[in-house]
């Protein structure tokens, strides 16, 4: 059967036609065919091969162009073009998410929300770890409004050295810690960064400017062993030069009586055995941070330093969370209850 219409061999001297070339073996014209079809088929991958290196070097070609440069990852072509895009989508991959948004223009983290959202506490931890080394400085005079007094002390401590000032520190910052839990705007008189004071009437100013919805100031007491557990001290009715306590008198003892009870139920604690009469309350008109003060105000001795029961306790940093806590329930319950 014949394949085409091309002519067969001829034997004459003529030369073969342009369209059929001579073959000097004398092959017939379907045995040249074979070896053409062999011809092409070897040139194939490799015209293949070009049109892919072509595709690669050019980055021409998203799809079956693409997935031909990655099937030929093991050639040089892939080593310069479809190898570098493979590394590169990988590392893109692995990358973290750009955010949707510049995190210098995001909104600032959102204040707690509770009882005292809107409320102001001004929170004073007793003295300064540094007045030990500043006493000319600490025993200056200031005008309390009744009479001129020491513009600091240097505190108490336990027999075996901890600081009564480093003891107001530490329950301060975990008060702060629970009253911003709930939701309250907490001020500190001093961060811990002086090297001394500050002195009892900027301690009084701090709480009037921030214009406090409360104010307690952290302290423990330094009288002789046997005498153990907490009061609260409240103000009297002062009225003298910048003294003026009528407006505070109430309200004070009411922050002051849901203290002590918060503070004896989550602390354990008894209410001091030596002044109040077992009330843990006592007033007193000789302190000027409650004398200047403007603002609802107290002071809480959380215990005696110098008795070893009470000092076992106030050095316990679980105790002095539970006193921390026990003074913001306190607060809790007299400005949210």
């Amino acid at each position: 059967m014949r394949y085409d219409d091309s002519p067969q061999p001829s034997e004459s001297a003529e030369p073969p036609t342009s369209a059929t070339p001579a073959d000097p073996a004398g092959r017939p014209w379907y045995a040249r065919r074979s070896t053409l079809v062999v011809g092409i088929a070897a040139l194939a991958p490799a015209c293949l091969a070009g049109w892919v290196l072509v595709q690669v070097l050019t980055g021409a070609g998203t799809g079956a162009g693409s997935a031909s440069g990655s099937a030929s990852g093991s050639g040089s072509a892939s080593g310069s073009g479809s190898g570098h895009t493979a590394r590169h989508d990988a590392k893109a991959a692995a990358a973290p998410t750009a955010p949707d948004e510049d995190p210098a223009e995001s909104p600032a983290k959102t204040p707690a929300k509770g009882p005292l959202t809107g409320k102001t506490v001004v929170v004073d931890p007793g003295h300064n770890t540094g007045n030990f080394k500043h006493t000319d400085e600490i025993e200056q005079q200031v005008d309390i409004g009744t009479n001129l007094k020491e513009c600091d002390t240097t505190g108490t401590t336990t027999n075996s050295g901890y600081m009564e000032a480093e003891f107001t520190f530490d329950v301060s910052l975990r008060l702060r810690a629970a009253l911003e839990a709930q939701g309250a705007k907490v001020v500190l008189t001093h961060e811990g960064d002086r090297p001394w004071g500050p002195c009892i009437d900027e301690r009084a100013r701090i709480g009037n400017e921030a214009k406090a919805d409360a104010v307690v100031s952290v302290h423990a007491d330094g009288v002789s062993a046997g005498n153990r557990g907490y009061h609260v001290i409240l103000p009297a009715r002062v009225k003298g030069g910048d003294a003026d306590t009528s407006p505070i008198v109430g309200p004070s003892r009411n922050l002051g009586e849901r203290i002590a009870s918060n503070f004896a139920r989550t602390t354990g604690s008894d209410p001091a055995n030596y002044l109040g009469s077992g009330t843990g309350l006592v007033v007193r008109d000789d302190l000027g941070g409650l004398n200047l003060s403007t603002r609802p105000k107290v002071f809480i001795e959380c215990g005696n330093m110098r008795d070893a029961k009470d000092a076992a306790q106030l050095t316990s940093p679980e105790w002095r969370q539970k006193a921390a806590q026990g003074i913001a329930d306190g607060i809790v319950a007299f400005l949210g209850g």
